[in-house]
């Protein structure tokens, strides 16, 4: 391995000799100047992996110096060594991008401390990452044969998530596929787990929070009325995907609770989002408002009335709130209520539903660029943080920030990279979903589905007298016989919803207070 290479440029560099001969002793090679001018010179000779720079110098000054340096060679770590303690300084030194700052006098170890924090920094993580996965793979093995309520396994998915961005921060292969290996166990015992308990859940008071009680758990009780509240509803935003945008928004919100619930199924947005609006399972919300509810094999949008179920909600619960709603599914509306939102300032609660990330999995279904970019989870992560960070969603939250709103994010479901195909067979007005189905005469592996044959069992509607639903599990596809090489090799490792996943069904709602 060679030999990291250091330039030292300080006027008294002579006083600095047991310190270089200390970096010397731990294999590092040093390079030495005492200006500003043949600093500057020096790394466009000379390749150094690191700049130790006096801040006062001379001539040309430190800071000068290291604006050079940056100019033309901007990725150049740069520790800055000063006597000063002046903000300006340091902000200046900051602003300029700097690796590390010391304060003279300096030892030769706070010297070795800082390199290594710049130089041998992903080396290190990587290793304590590792270390630290490795003693948790234990515990969540464990873990895995023990959890057995929704409590439990919301934790548990939370875990998965966290140790799924971190290995992926410094690029193990061995330790991601040791973890995709443990995801898959943990959706194959989740599927149980729901396959088991799901039907209870609505039936007594022991469950967790679901879609379509998330309004009136976790939305009414943090309305601030004096304020107002700011919900936005990400359509289809997993855990792992918030977990990459939560950061972008801790500059104006900082987080008072974190609620994991739990979608309904089908973990699709025309049952899971209606569901939410209207605080009405499925069954309910076509009992009470038929001419809101569309079924599967019906015509025409199936969220079309999500501000009139809302409506009708706050009604029900008592509630004297003025809302509004707004459904954002373009760039073009979202730019148009960022530049109009604080007229949303005497609202007590404004709704929004943006639909992009939506709009990305199914486009990875359907257009070779999106598979190109989006293949795995870690760069569908990616791709969401990019879109978010470039969104009219940013400004919004920052007017909202200026008006002093509460802000709660939210989804209504998330969404799985469907790998494997199950075949099944049904008559023609079968439902199209990938990872659910519901008509009449459905042939199936009743080891790959949750079979519900009488919907009203779990609050859905029936499409016809003899209707069934069917729930993939893990990351299982529907697909019918005929036609069938073609049809798995157009949908497989494509993005879908609607069945039974950790990633589909356990997802965040977020209440954030204004900083």
């Amino acid at each position: 391995m060679s030999k990291i290479h250091i330039l030292w440029v300080d006027d008294e560099i002579d006083l600095l000799k047991p310190h270089i001969i200390f970096l010397e002793k731990k294999n590092y090679q040093v390079t030495t100047c005492t200006n500003g001018a043949d600093a500057i010179d020096m790394i466009q000779e000379e390749n150094f992996d690191i700049v130790l720079l006096d801040e006062n110098m001379p001539g040309i000054s430190g800071l000068e110096t290291l604006s050079e340096i940056k100019s033309k060679n901007a990725n150049l770590p740069i520790i800055m060594i000063t006597k000063s303690e002046e903000e300006y300084i340091m902000e200046d030194a900051i602003g300029n991008k700097i690796a590390d700052y010391l304060i003279k006098p300096v030892n030769p170890n706070q010297i070795l401390l800082s390199l290594k924090k710049n130089l041998d920094h992903s080396r290190l993580v990587s290793e304590k990452t590792t270390s630290n996965y490795q003693q948790e793979f234990r515990k969540i093995a464990m873990d895995l044969s023990m959890v057995n309520s929704y409590e439990e396994w919301a934790e548990l998915y939370q875990k998965l998530v966290y140790w799924e961005i971190e290995l992926e921060n410094i690029n193990d292969q061995g330790m991601m596929e040791i973890l995709e290996s443990q995801k898959q166990e943990a959706n194959t015992q989740f599927f149980k787990f729901i396959k088991k308990n799901y039907q209870d859940w609505l039936e007594n008071d022991d469950n967790p929070v679901l879609s379509h009680t998330l309004f009136k758990d976790c939305v009414v009780p943090n309305i601030d009325k004096n304020k107002g509240t700011l919900l936005v509803v990400i359509d289809n935003l997993r855990y792992d995907q918030w977990r990459m945008i939560e950061p972008l928004i801790s500059d104006y919100y900082k987080k008072a609770e974190e609620i994991p619930f739990y979608s309904i199924l089908p973990t699709a947005t025309q049952y899971a989002r209606n569901a939410i609006f209207s605080g009405l399972m499925p069954s309910e919300m076509q009992k009470m408002h038929p001419n809101y509810w569309k079924n599967d094999t019906d015509q025409g949008g199936k969220n079309l009335y999500e501000n009139e179920f809302l409506t009708e909600q706050i009604r029900r619960l008592g509630l004297t709130l003025k809302h509004e709603y707004y459904k954002i599914t373009n760039l073009k509306s979202g730019k148009q209520l960022a530049d109009s939102y604080k007229s949303t300032k005497e609202n007590d609660l404004t709704v929004i539903v943006y639909n992009f990330v939506d709009m990305l999995s199914h486009a990875k279904t359907e257009m070779d660029v999106i598979k190109e970019l989006a293949d795995d989870d870690k760069a569908y992560r990616s791709l969401t943080k990019s879109w978010f960070q470039n969104s009219p969603l940013v400004e919004i939250i920052q007017k909202a920030h200026e008006l002093g709103q509460k802000l709660i994010i939210t989804t209504d479901h998330g969404t799985i990279n469907s790998k494997v195909p199950s075949k099944v067979i049904g008559d023609k007005n079968i439902s199209s979903n990938l990872r659910y189905k519901t008509g009449k005469s459905l042939t199936y592996n009743d080891k790959e589905v949750y079979a519900v044959k009488n919907p009203k069992d779990i609050h859905l509607p029936s499409i016809h007298m003899n209707s069934s639903f069917i729930f993939a599990k893990e990351d299982l596809f529907f697909a019918y016989p005929n036609n069938y090489n073609h049809f798995v090799k157009y949908y497989k490792n494509t993005y879908q919803h609607g069945g039974i996943s950790l990633e589909e069904m356990i997802i965040p709602c977020a209440i954030l207070d204004p900083k």
